[in-house]
């Protein structure tokens, strides 16, 4: 759903509202007047039996005057990227903020409004789930989404939202279940290591922070498994379970970022910077390996590169 686009600004409000009943089969809660006219939001939802999933970025600020038709007892987690979103516990006792870099997970009382900044970025999980309602009742646990716990359930949950379309009814329940056991590991703090059901989203957390680290010198499985919070044993059993390692991982993603390096025109780096850059050990070193990955040393590969493109040039005839 997306009303952000030029064609749908003079209806986003509009626009939105239909796209969410029609594919969602539930009722937006009522906005405030002072936002359906400038309403640029974008959302992308899935439905798994119980559970909801909605990924959502406001351009405009939205405010909501009369909340929606949640049911009590209901479990939230709210995950802010960027922004800030503010809820209303419904009790009149206050609610809560959640700002960008901060989770909250809550066990929802009696529905409330809620309010989002403009360029507002967050996920939004509800389910109904007797095995997360008491660990819950009457408390909020809020904290921060570089924990453990919530970078493996935002690597499962992203997965869960490229490939849901290609999963028959037994993959969906196994990924609804294996979202709920990792929302269970956000309320204890902890999840269960020897869960075979959280291998691959334990391994995707492990390649998104490897990916955001790949220049560190420090980058290795044992700091993966350390910022996971988990053993270099169950890091290994997740990638094994998918059939890699961890130290491939790396390698692979490295080789990887200075073939890419390679194809930069006009300022290539050398051969010595990318060895020293990506953390090989030396020149030598590095060559083998990217002769090995792709068939081609690092000059090779630059050269056939810098051919090609000669030849996509096209010649000036005077």
């Amino acid at each position: 759903m997306d009303s952000t686009l030029p064609d749908t600004a003079a209806r986003g409000f509009d626009t939105y509202r239909n796209k969410w009943d029609s594919q969602l089969g539930a009722r937006l809660p009522g906005f405030s007047s002072a936002t359906t006219g400038d309403f640029r939001v974008r959302a992308h939802a899935v439905r798994m039996r119980d559970l909801v999933m909605v990924d959502i970025h406001g351009v405009s600020g939205i405010r909501t005057e009369r909340p929606a038709n949640s049911v009590e007892g209901e479990i939230q987690l709210y995950v802010v990227s960027s922004g800030a979103y503010t809820l209303d516990d419904g009790s009149g006792r206050g609610g809560y903020t959640v700002s960008a870099g901060q989770f909250l997970l809550r066990r929802l009382e009696r529905p409330g409004n809620f309010e989002m900044q403009p360029h507002t970025t967050a996920k939004v999980i509800a389910a109904m789930s007797s095995t997360l309602e008491p660990l819950l009742r009457n408390r909020g646990i809020t904290g921060a989404v570089e924990s453990a716990e919530i970078r493996l359930l935002m690597a499962h949950a992203n997965m869960v939202r490229t490939t849901l379309a290609d999963l028959g009814p037994d993959g969906a329940h196994a990924a609804r279940n294996a979202l709920i056991e990792l929302v269970k590991g956000a309320a204890l703090g902890r999840f269960d290591d020897m869960e075979p059901r959280l291998a691959p989203a334990l391994a995707q957390a492990a390649k998104d922070l490897a990916d955001r680290r790949l220049a560190d010198p420090e980058l290795s499985p044992a700091l993966l498994a350390r910022e996971l919070n988990v053993s270099m044993r169950t890091l290994q059993r997740a990638f094994a379970a998918v059939g890699e390692s961890a130290n491939t991982y790396i390698r692979y993603r490295r080789l990887e970022e200075a073939r890419l390096a390679l194809t930069a025109s006009p300022d290539r780096p050398s051969v010595s910077e990318l060895a020293a850059y990506w953390q090989f050990s030396d020149s030598s070193h590095f060559i083998r390996a990217f002769k090995k990955a792709y068939g081609r040393t690092p000059a090779e590969y630059a050269r056939a590169i810098g051919t090609a493109e000669e030849r996509a040039v096209p010649r000036r005839v005077v």
